[in-house]
C-alpha cells in the first residue's frame, strides 16, 4: 500500500509552508497563517460520477 498524499496548499491562505501536526493522522499546520487543519478521506460516493452536459450537445 502506498503512503498518503500530502496537501500542497493551505486551504485557508493558499501558502505552501505546511508541516505535519502532532495532533494526529491527517493533521497539518500552516506556518504562514498559523492555522491547523485536518484532512480526512470519507469514502467513495455510492452514486458514482454523473455525466456532465457539454456546451456543444445542445446545438
Amino acid at each position: 500500500m502506498s503512503e498518503r498524499a500530502a496537501p500542497f496548499y493551505c486551504p485557508y491562505c493558499g501558502d505552501e509552508d505546511l508541516r505535519p501536526s502532532e495532533q494526529g493522522h491527517g493533521a497539518w499546520e500552516c506556518a504562514a497563517c498559523n492555522r491547523a487543519f485536518q484532512l480526512k478521506f470519507l469514502g467513495l460516493l455510492a452514486r458514482g460520477l454523473k455525466p456532465t452536459d457539454r456546451a456543444g450537445d445542445h446545438i
